[in-house]
């Protein structure tokens, strides 16, 4: 991994549909270990995962020979599928459509995994509306779209 060409650490963050509050704490190491094994499975190292009951946060490196939308893709389309065969919630299981995904320069990873891991911690002040809007506009983009 010493290519820093071919080495682009990414911040993804996703929610439940409707941001349904479905990844409840007991749970919620299984669902953090299948976005793992999904990840692994399409050769992207991960660094964290993290988040509360209607979202997560993920740190990795991204496999260069495949582009953020087919892993997110897959990440969610295959953790989902894996969530409904196994019955993991009561309800059908699903992510909502769409994803934040930002890019991490080498300096700022222990800041974005330190984020990631105290999750609980920010959203008590935090709602994942608010923290979306302040990565758009961390980042320059628009923020009407936000609901």
């Amino acid at each position: 991994m010493s290519h820093s060409k071919s080495k682009l650490w990414v911040h993804a963050v996703f929610s439940t549909k409707d941001r349904q509050p479905l990844i409840y704490p007991s749970i919620r190491s299984t669902v953090h270990n299948e976005l793992l094994n999904q990840l692994i499975h399409l050769d992207c190292f991960v660094d964290c995962i993290g988040g509360v009951a209607d979202h997560v946060h993920l740190l990795f490196l991204l496999n260069p020979k495949k582009s953020i939308a087919d892993v997110l893709k897959q990440l969610k389309g295959g953790s989902s599928h894996t969530f409904n065969q196994t019955k993991l919630t009561a309800t059908h299981f699903a992510w909502q459509t769409g994803y934040g995904a930002f890019s991490v320069s080498e300096s700022h990873v222990s800041r974005v995994r330190n984020y990631i891991q105290n999750q609980e911690e920010h959203h008590r002040k935090l709602s994942f509306q608010e923290e979306y809007r302040r990565f758009m506009v961390h980042y320059g983009l628009p923020t009407d779209h936000i609901g």
